[in-house]
């Protein structure tokens, strides 16, 4: 029989501690072949300005493809942008294994990504991060970033700035303006639905991280050039960025490596280094994190 998970059935299962690792290992798969996944096509859904977007995956131990909505006008209507169903597939004989909701598997999994970026680029001892953007990838990134840092002090800024106080009180963060929330910290996080730059290079400090996760479309930027031009700048995909990320096509940016690339010790970053991680989703981060999901069930 297919399983079949809903986002509170799935919330008691996925812990972000543990997706973490799921998520090192897809990255180091990927980068290094072991992945079959063509290039995301967003298809426009007239007249209603949204996007659709099959993400299919396969590798020798999992096979699946999330179909995912994202409909930017969403955040008006106080409603998901990103609305998502993942299915998962026997790789040995293509038997159907489960259906399960895809938001929150999205929603943590981008930010445990993050997390896995942050591990090898950010200082060790980091300990101040700032948030711009207060939805739900800024609230899962705050979690992710305290699985991988002892932060003493989260910073967030938002357009809205009763939602930025609302996000503070809930996380135990300062609401304050985004210049002021970026200098001195040690980690940033751009996590926001803006189609213009948000985050600008002047206000980072010398050896800096930056996880880079909103502006998925090719016209889109959160990041100015000032950002790109002084970031060692690490992909989830070459390919991908260089297709879908706004950031990177506007900026003319070179990417150095994948950070699969140096999860496996095929690339390097030097320790000094402002660095960014330009994450624009993929589809075996999906299908590793439903394929965790779903043996846990089966345990």
């Amino acid at each position: 029989m297919t399983l079949s998970l809903n986002e509170q059935q799935i919330s008691e299962i996925l812990k972000m501690e543990e997706l973490i690792e799921v998520m090192e290992k897809a990255m180091i798969a990927f980068s290094a072949g072991e992945v079959t996944q063509p290039p995301r096509k967003l298809i426009p859904v007239e007249p209603h300005g949204g996007y659709f977007g099959p993400m299919p995956a396969i590798s020798k131990d999992a096979m699946g493809i999330k179909l995912v909505n994202f409909y930017p006008g969403n955040a008006a209507l106080g409603i998901h942008t990103h609305n998502a169903m993942i299915l998962l597939f026997k790789p040995e004989t293509g038997e159907p294994l489960a259906i399960m909701e895809g938001g929150l598997i999205t929603e943590m999994r981008t930010a445990a990504v993050s997390a896995v970026a942050t591990r090898p680029l950010a200082s060790p001892d980091a300990k101040i991060l700032a948030a711009l953007g207060a939805g739900v990838q800024a609230k899962s990134h705050v979690e992710a970033m305290r699985c991988v840092r002892d932060l003493d002090e989260v910073r967030v800024w938002a357009r809205n700035p009763e939602k930025a106080k609302a996000f503070a009180d809930e996380h135990g963060a300062i609401a304050i303006d985004a210049e002021d929330a970026v200098r001195g910290a040690d980690v940033v996080v751009t996590a926001t639905s803006s189609q213009v730059p948000v985050l600008k290079g002047e206000w980072l400090k010398d050896g800096a991280h930056v996880n880079a996760v909103g502006a998925p479309i090719a016209t889109w930027r959160e990041l100015d050039d000032a950002v790109m031009s002084r970031c060692t700048v690490i992909a989830d995909s070459r390919d991908a960025c260089m297709n879908e990320s706004g950031d990177m096509i506007l900026s003319g940016t070179r990417i150095h490596a994948e950070i699969g690339e140096v999860l496996a010790g095929d690339a390097s970053v030097a320790a000094e280094e402002t660095t960014l991680f330009k994450s624009v989703g993929l589809a075996v981060q999906d299908v590793f994190a439903a394929q965790m999901v779903y043996e846990k069930v089966n345990a």
